[in-house]
Order: C-alpha cells, then sequence, then structure tokens
C-alpha cells in the first residue's frame, strides 16, 4: 500500500483516521516504557549519552523492522490473527481497536508515571483480546495463536535469565586475570555494539506488533484477509519516528529504573545482558512468538547480576516489575473490556 493511497483512506474515514491515531499514541507510549530497555545499559554505564543513545534507538529500530520483516513477518501475522470478531461490520471492529488502543495508552501512562518498565507488548495482547471479548465473548480468542504467547513468555525467561548468566560467567573467567582498566574500551565499544543490537531487535518484535493493528484497521474496513501481507516501509518509518519521540520525552526513568535501580551494573555486564537479550529476541521473532523485550532485557540483567552474587540483585525493584507484569493481562484486559462496551454503547 502505497503511502498516498492510505492517507485517502484515512481522511476519507475519520474513523480510521481515529483508530490510526491511537495506534501512534500506543507506539509513543511504547517509546516511553519499552525502547529505553534497549539502551538502558549503555547510558547507565556511560557508554553514550542519552541524547545519542536514543538517537541510536530510533535508527536501529527502524532497520530492526525493516530487516527482520523481510526475513519473517510472523510477529505481526501473530498479532493480527489471535483474536477475530464474528460477523460484525468494519466500523464495529474499528471502535473495539480506538477503545483497546485508548486502555492500552491509559494503562502505559499509569505504569509510566510510577517508573515501572510494563510491557507494551503484553498490554497490547491483553488490550486487543479484552476488546475483542468485550463484542463476541471467549468465542473471539484464537487459542492456537495464543498460545505462542504463554510459550513466549516462559521461553523469553529461560533463554533471558540462562544465556545472561551463561555469558557473564564466561566474560569473567575469561577475563579473570586481565587488567581492568585496560578492558574498559573494549567492553565499552561492544556495550555499544550490543545496545544497538538490543534496538535493532526491539523493532524487529514490537514494530512489527504495532504496525500490524494498524494494518489490521485497514484490512478490516477492506473486508481483506489477514494471513498474507506486506508491511510498507514508509509505515516501518513513522513508527520507528513514533517511538524515537516517546523515548525522548520519558526514557529517563525507566533507565534508571532498568539499568540502575535493579542491578548495579559494570561494562562487561551491560554488554553481557544485551547480547543475551539479543540472542533471545531473535530466536522469538524467527518462530513468530511475540515475546515483551522488557521481560527479556530484566532477567537478562539479573542473570548478570547472579554471576556475582544473587545478593547483587534488588528483589524489591524485581517483585515490583514482576508483579506488573502479572497484573497487565487481567488488569488492561479488564480496562479494555470496558472501555470497548462504553465505546459500543456510545458510538455504534
Amino acid at each position: 500500500m502505497e503511502f498516498l493511497e492510505f492517507w485517502g483512506q484515512m481522511t476519507a474515514n475519520p474513523l480510521l483516521l481515529v483508530a490510526v491515531s491511537l495506534t501512534l499514541g500506543v507506539i509513543l507510549v511504547n517509546g516511553w516504557t519499552d525502547a529505553p530497555n534497549a539502551i538502558a545499559t549503555c547510558v547507565v554505564t556511560r557508554c553514550m549519552p542519552p541524547k545519542v543513545a536514543i538517537l541510536m534507538a530510533a535508527v536501529f529500530n527502524f532497520l530492526g523492522v525493516f530487516v527482520m520483516t523481510q526475513i519473517s513477518n510472523k510477529v505481526a501475522v501473530t498479532i493480527t490473527s489471535m483474536v477475530h470478531f464474528g460477523d460484525n461490520s468494519g466500523e464495529t471492529v474499528i471502535i473495539v481497536l480506538c477503545a483497546a488502543m485508548l486502555a492500552i495508552v491509559i494503562w502505559a501512562t499509569l505504569a509510566w508515571a510510577f517508573g515501572i518498565p510494563t510491557s507494551e507488548s503484553h498490554a497490547l495482547i491483553a488490550g486487543l483480546t479484552g476488546g475483542a471479548m468485550a463484542l463476541t465473548g471467549l468465542d473471539a480468542i484464537v487459542w492456537g495463536e495464543w498460545s505462542k504467547v504463554l510459550i513466549g513468555i516462559v521461553i523469553s525467561v529461560v533463554l533471558g535469565f540462562g544465556l545472561a548468566w551463561v555469558i557473564g560467567k564466561l566474560v569473567t573467567v575469561i577475563c579473570y586475570k586481565m587488567n581492568r582498566p585496560r578492558t574498559e574500551p573494549f567492553f565499552k565499544g561492544a556495550q555499544i555494539a550490543g545496545a544497538a543490537a538490543m534496538a535493532f531487535m526491539h523493532g524487529a518484535q514490537d514494530g512489527q506488533k504495532f504496525m500490524g493493528i494498524i494494518l489490521l484497521c485497514v484490512f478490516t474496513l477492506q473486508g481483506s484477509g489477514t494471513s498474507n501481507f506486506v508491511i510498507p516501509p514508509w509505515l516501518m518509518i513513522v513508527c520507528s519516528l513514533v517511538m524515537a519521540a516517546g523515548t525522548a520525552i520519558g526514557g529517563k526513568k525507566i533507565i534508571k529504573s532498568v539499568g540502575m535501580d535493579m542491578v548495579k551494573l559494570e561494562k562487561y555486564q551491560g554488554f553481557s545482558a544485551d547480547v543475551a537479550s539479543s540472542i533471545s529476541l531473535v530466536f522469538c521473532s524467527v518462530f513468530g512468538l511475540p515475546v515483551s523485550t522488557t521481560h527479556v532485557k530484566t532477567t537478562s540483567i539479573m542473570g548478570v547480576g547472579a554471576v556475582k552474587r544473587v545478593s547483587a540483585i534488588n528483589f524489591g525493584v524485581v517483585k515490583e516489575m514482576v508483579m506488573t507484569w502479572i497484573l497487565t493481562f487481567p488488569g488492561c484486559g479488564l480496562l479494555a473490556f470496558l472501555v470497548t462496551k462504553l465505546f459500543l454503547l456510545i458510538f455504534n
């Protein structure tokens, strides 16, 4: 789809314009709450200043979306296929999607206000599911696609923590007798590369999810299927820029929470966490598992912290994050359900 064609559809249909605007709002909030995780370790270990890191994240977010989409768009397909809306009209479905996106913005903004790195991926899944259930009940859930979410949660935790511990341990053993000040330049450069890889994979995962929602809105109004589609480059650029703007607005609070409050990181630890996170996200993206980049990054940081000693992990912060993850599915899902019911009552 060309940009002018898409723009023409939005100007001709105010409902589509509202749905796309709300989805871009969710992407902006994702920039507040999720994108900073990709560069958190790089900033707090002073390898890069925040403004430069945010610019790098924007570039590599776009590259992640572009390159991974050429390899596989399974994540976007999973998101667009995990619920169905029955035989309802396109306008009704768009109202549901508008309500779900608004619920996600409200939920994520509250989490950001408290400095808690909640998962926008989980909020998106919960909001989309809650909205669809408000319309068609439990029949809205496509369990085959939804199961990939649960599988992704387990795999992301195991891979994130396990790989980070192994990589952190290997680095510690290999560099045990080395002069630490001499290794600093290497690990500084390596961590910048690791942060770039994390930003790349954040785009590959989260960028596909949210662009999938925008395309779902268009396909719904056109009455076409979502099993086979191509994500246009202009949409990748728009989403990357909006996400970067969100990171610039509110990223510092999350960077502090992830990179400083949970574990006091050194450069080699930040490098180990970034490499482990990137590998985990590549694996999940190839197999179409929509996982949380926040989930992967925080468990990776816990893994490198455990190499030194388990007490190095601030379990108070970890507990707060875990509780947020647990609450996201029922909390954001219920919020989306209620907002959808209200929207249907008012607009349908």
